[in-house]
Formats: structure tokens, C-alpha cells, sequence
């Protein structure tokens, strides 16, 4: 073999003979960061000699990677770990490759496989390998028993933070990796799972610094690309993550679940036609990635052909689908036949998606209505008497609650068509701020006792905490905001006490349109009671009794808006809506389907259009089938006012 003092001095990239194996190997390496090609060539011809050398291989796969071959890269990478299980470098490459080509599960399986190879503690192998199998309980039991004794165990912290993140236990997963990175800052792959942490938590900013950090290192890596464009878009910076997207899909165009994340920024910024190109785009890259298909259906104008539904019919008679790809063909399915006005097999697929997503969650009717009851005995007239002015008293935040599809985010549009309000989106903040209520040990108040025990000043703290953490989502200086999360109804009496000011507008819909409307909808988190006709029906109905609460004991508080009058009788109701507030009508909140911004919900292109009547009534073409449904609904049912004039 040749050094590179014998190589052709006119290309200092240029490939050497392969004479010593090792060599090349070195000159391979270097080549990967210059010259993607020339180091792919290298690595073939050093397997031409070496045809099982595990290394090259892995050089093939990380050229391969770079020059946008996803399915070669992949392959040389399997065929490297296969030879020598323990290259951590190839173990997370592939992992990546296969989160971005969209299998989940194979790339958590690679990525347990990095960990098990980076462990050189034979200590550490015992719950490396309960991670590979997916034995969570095991490998937890043994990592706390490891720290125990090696507190400053990098290796194990983060192999922790990975159980608490395959529990969800996200708060827990950080403080893991926080640990982690104050005792080795270099951990980059630590860095990346507490980007993704915090992502999942919605901090937004927090995890935006890390993978700025990472970024600063390795600009390119579409891993880190792919979740700084998704955090971009939660922070309504849409135009950027689109760019961003530009960019990586121009240098990797074969990333499934990357066109299928373009798509939902360009949901977002208003481009449906793109945003319908992309998802099909993931679709023929990956004909089984049923999220694609649920999210072309979830743009609610595009209409399927029948060459697409014979298609995701014949994904769905797969024996080897995975749950999730399969649960969200049922629901994009349910809905190309429910605009073919087959209400019946549409029902029937609706219902199959529900039954696969109700089985993975882990839900309770009763944990509302116990909250519902404690609300009731602790949130009493003498109780907000006795702590009148406490909290900040910025007026700034109006709040949208309800149920999901019960007309939120039409009010919010409408209401962001003002020139002193600004819309942005559900923000979390409000959990955020009750979650340290909850108490984790017994003898603990809980939530939402625990408040009894707040003063004025930490009511004001916590009015002054939301405040600052919503900052962020306030792009145009307005001096109104809406925060329109629907499930921050069971939050009303913390919203009350730490920003007494605020308003807040109930947004309601009749009963079995409204719940109907979720049945039919996969959402992307949370939501867990929408998956089943009962559940929905108690939700429901909880929801009426702790509002009914709420207007008896602070009455005038909340402003409602019922669905069937605003569609009905817009400006009316769009007027009372601007009384309430305390601003002046302008006539631009009538035309607020010509307001450019970004909306992320489900809603996002019907309130781009005109009102229109259309989805009403669409729940009676499935009454034949709602009977659990109304049987749970009960009395609220029959309370509810049965036409839109009253």
C-alpha cells in the first residue's frame, strides 16, 4: 500500500490501492469528511480484497449515508454490526438512518445495540441487554442499582434517562441528562435525547439551545436538521423549518418520514397543495407508512382515489403491519369512504383504528370525574371571596377551552383577525405550571388541594411564570393573546387564582357532533378519552358539570360560545364574543379566513375558508352506531338546546 506521499499529487482525495488493509482503512476515514465518493470507492475496494472486513463496511455506510443513499447505507451497516457487533459508531448511524427512514423500532433497537456496544463495564451488559429486549423493568432495576454504587456512571445515566423516556417519564429522563451532560458536556448523543426530552415536553427553547449546540459541531446531520425544524414549527417560526426542510430533503430525498414532516410544515404555513404532495411523496417512499396516508386524510379537502384506498386496503391485509401504521390507515380509510358516503364501512374502520390506539393506552374515565368532584368541594364561592386579588393582574392571556372539534380553533382564528390579539396555539404551560401540584409521595395534598395552601404572592408568581414562558409564542407585540388548549378547563380554578384578569372563552358544540367529530380523529398526543364512545360520553359530561360549576360560583367569568350559533349567526356572535373582551368590533374579524398564519391544529384548513354549514349535521349519518355514546352523554344529552336559535 502506497502512503500519501506515492499518491497522485493531483488529488490529494485520491483513492489509494489497497495494499495494507489497515491503511486504507485510515486514508478511507479521512476521506469521509472531504471526499463521500472517492471514501465509498476506497471502502469498495478494500472489500474486494477484505470482502468480510466489518470496518469497511461501516466506512461504506457512513460514505453512502452522506452521498444520500439511504438504502445503501443501511445495508452496509447491517452487514458491519453483523460481522463485529461491538462498532458504536455504525450501531448509532444505523440507528439514525432508520429513524429517519421511518422504523421506529428498528432504529430503538440500534440505538439499545450502540448503548450495549459503548459499554465496556461488564456490569453494564446485563441491563444493556434487558434494553435490546425491550425488558424495561429489568434493565431499570438493575441501572438504579449500578448508580447506586458508580453514581458518576455516564454510560448508566443515560441508559436511565432512556427507561424513563420509553415510560414517558420525560421530566425524569431530563434530570438524567442534565446529569449526564454536567459530567461529560462532549456526550453528543446524550445531547440529542435530552433535545428530544425537552421537545417532548414542550420546552421548546430549551431543547431549540441544545440542538443549536449540536448543530455547531456537525451542521449538516439530519438528525439534528429533522427536530430542529420540528421544534421551529411549535415555535410558529414555520418559514425557517420550511427552509430547513429544503435543505435536508435536497441532500437526502429518499427520508420518508422527513417528506412527511415537511408536510406538516407546510400544513402549517397555509401551503395545502405542497403540504398533499409531501405526504404522498412519504407515501410512495414508504407505501406502508399509514401516519402519511391519516395525514393527507387529516387535511380534511383532499379527497383519495380509488387507486389510493385499494392501496391502503391492501396495507391493512398485511399480517406484519405494525400497530401504528395500521390504526392510522383505519382512520384515513374511515375517512375516503365517509366522503364516498359509505357511512357504514366508514364507521367500521373508524371504530377498528380507535380499538387499536385504545389498546396502547393506559386511560381512565374516572380520573376526571374524581377531579371533577374534588374541584366541586374545593373551589367554592367562599373560597375565591377569600382570596380576591390575589395573582398578576395582566389581562393579556384569553383562554379557549373545551373539547377538541367543538369550533376552538375557528374562534381563535376568528379572534386573531384583531388587531390587539394575537393567536399562537395550545401552548402547555398551564399543565406545566399545575404539574408540581400533582405530589408524587403519600400524605401529599394533591391537585387541585394543594392550591388552598397558595398566598398572593405565589399566586402572582405563578400568574408572572406564565406570562414569561409564553413570551416566546409572541411575535407581533399585541397586547392580547390567545392560548386556546382545550383541556385547560380542568385547570380553571388555577387560571383564576394566578391571573385573575385573563379571560376565558368556553368554546361548546352539541354533544354528539362534538364527540363524534374526536371519534373520528387520530391526534397526534394526549386526547386518550377520544379512542372509545363511552369514554367520550363521560368526558363529555364531566366537562359540562365542572363548567356548570365554574359559572355558579364566579358567574360571568367564562364567556361561551355554542358552535351551532357562531356558524349561524357570525357577526352576532363575533360581537358579544368582542364585548366580552372589552375591544371594539373591527370588521376584518368577519373575513378572518384572509389572516396568514400559522395553525397547527385539525382544523388548520377549514378555517382558511369561509363558514360554511357543511360539517353540522355529519355525526347523524353515523347515529345508527352512537347508542354507547348517548348512553353516557345521559342527561346532558337531552339538556343541550336542540337547534341552533336558542
Amino acid at each position: 500500500m502506497s502512503n500519501a506521499s506515492d499518491r497522485d499529487p493531483r488529488s490529494a482525495n485520491a483513492a489509494a490501492p489497497v495494499g495494507s488493509v489497515d491503511t486504507a482503512l485510515r486514508h478511507t476515514a479521512r476521506l469521509l469528511s472531504t471526499d463521500p465518493t472517492l471514501a465509498a470507492e476506497q471502502a469498495a475496494e478494500v472489500l474486494r480484497v477484505a470482502p468480510n472486513h466489518p470496518l469497511a463496511f461501516a466506512y461504506l455506510g457512513e460514505a453512502r449515508r452522506a452521498l444520500a443513499d439511504s438504502a445503501g447505507a443501511i445495508a452496509a451497516l447491517r452487514r458491519a454490526v453483523a460481522l463485529q457487533p461491538n462498532l458504536v459508531d455504525a450501531w448509532r448511524t444505523l440507528g439514525d438512518l432508520l429513524f429517519e427512514s421511518g422504523d421506529t423500532a428498528g432504529a430503538d433497537a440500534a440505538y439499545a445495540r450502540q448503548i450495549q456496544a459503548a459499554t465496556q463495564d461488564p456490569r453494564l451488559l446485563a441491563p444493556a441487554a434487558a434494553l435490546c429486549a425491550n425488558d424495561v423493568p429489568r434493565a431499570e432495576a438493575l441501572l438504579r442499582a449500578h448508580l447506586k454504587r458508580h453514581p458518576t456512571d455516564v454510560a448508566a445515566i443515560r441508559m436511565l434517562a432512556e427507561v424513563a423516556a420509553r415510560l414517558r417519564r420525560y421530566r425524569d429522563a431530563a434530570t438524567l441528562l442534565e446529569r449526564c451532560l454536567e459530567l461529560n458536556p462532549s456526550f453528543d448523543e446524550a445531547r440529542q435525547q435530552y433535545a428530544l426530552v425537552l421537545h417532548r415536553q414542550n420546552d421548546e427553547a430549551a431543547a431549540l439551545r441544545q440542538i443549536d449546540a449540536l448543530l455547531a459541531k456537525d451542521p449538516h446531520n439530519p438528525g439534528y436538521r429533522n427536530l430542529q425544524a420540528a421544534i421551529l414549527v411549535r415555535l410558529g417560526d414555520v418559514t425557517q423549518s420550511i427552509e430547513i426542510y429544503d435543505e435536508l430533503l435536497a441532500r437526502h430525498p429518499a427520508l420518508p418520514k422527513i417528506w412527511m414532516s415537511y408536510g406538516h410544515a407546510l400544513k402549517t404555513g397555509g401551503r395545502e397543495t405542497d403540504s398533499a404532495a409531501a405526504y404522498r411523496r412519504s407515501v410512495a417512499l414508504r407505501p406502508s407508512l399509514g401516519e402519511a396516508y391519516w395525514s393527507l386524510a387529516n387535511l380534511k379537502t383532499v379527497r383519495f382515489a380509488p387507486t389510493e384506498i385499494a392501496a391502503m386496503r391492501a396495507q391493512l391485509a398485511r399480517a406484519d403491519l405494525a400497530d401504528e401504521d395500521r390504526f392510522h390507515l383505519h382512520f384515513a380509510l374511515g375517512k375516503a369512504l365517509e366522503d364516498t358516503g359509505d357511512y357504514a364501512e366508514s364507521f367500521t374502520q373508524y371504530a377498528a383504528g380507535n380499538r387499536v390506539r385504545r389498546a396502547a393506552l393506559r386511560y381512565s374515565a374516572e380520573e376526571l370525574s374524581d377531579h371533577v368532584r374534588r374541584s366541586k368541594r374545593l373551589f367554592t364561592a367562599e373560597f375565591f371571596a377569600a382570596r380576591r386579588g390575589f395573582g398578576c393582574a395582566a389581562p393579556d392571556p384569553i383562554f379557549v377551552v373545551g373539547l377538541p372539534r367543538a369550533g376552538s380553533t375557528l374562534i381563535e382564528q376568528i379572534l386573531s383577525s384583531h388587531s390587539a390579539i394575537e393567536g399562537t396555539m395550545e401552548l402547555p404551560d398551564i399543565p406545566a405550571l399545575a404539574r408540581p401540584f400533582y405530589g408524587k409521595r403519600d400524605g401529599d395534598p394533591g391537585y387541585p388541594e394543594a392550591l388552598a395552601a397558595l398566598d398572593a404572592d405565589a399566586c402572582r408568581a405563578l400568574g408572572e411564570r406564565y406570562l414569561e414562558q409564553t413570551r416566546i409564542q409572541r411575535r407581533r407585540g399585541a397586547p392580547y393573546f390567545v392560548d386556546k388548549l382545550p383541556n385547560n378547563f380542568v385547570h380553571l380554578g388555577l387560571i383564576h387564582l394566578a391571573l385573575p384578569n385573563a379571560k376565558i372563552i368556553d368554546a361548546r358544540r352539541h354533544p354528539l357532533g362534538c364527540c363524534f367529530s374526536c371519534f373520528k380523529q387520530h391526534f397526534a398526543r394526549g386526547q386518550g378519552f377520544t379512542y372509545d364512545l363511552t369514554d367520550l360520553g363521560r368526558y363529555y359530561h364531566d366537562y359540562v358539570e365542572l363548567m356548570a360549576h365554574f359559572d355558579a360560583v364566579l358567574p360571568g367569568r367564562v364567556h361561551r360560545v355554542h358552535y351551532e350559533r357562531l356558524i349561524e349567526d357570525t357577526e352576532g356572535e363575533v360581537r358579544r364574543l368582542l364585548a366580552y373582551l372589552g375591544l371594539p368590533f373591527e370588521a376584518g374579524t368577519l373575513r378572518f379566513y384572509e389572516t396568514e398564519r400559522a395553525v397547527r391544529t385539525a382544523s388548520a384548513q377549514q378555517v382558511r375558508q369561509p363558514i360554511y354549514r357543511a360539517g353540522l349535521e355529519q355525526w347523524r349519518h353515523y347515529e345508527p352506531w352512537l347508542d354507547p355514546l348517548k348512553r353516557a352523554l345521559g342527561p346532558v344529552l337531552a339538556a343541550y338546546p336542540a337547534t341552533p336559535s336558542f
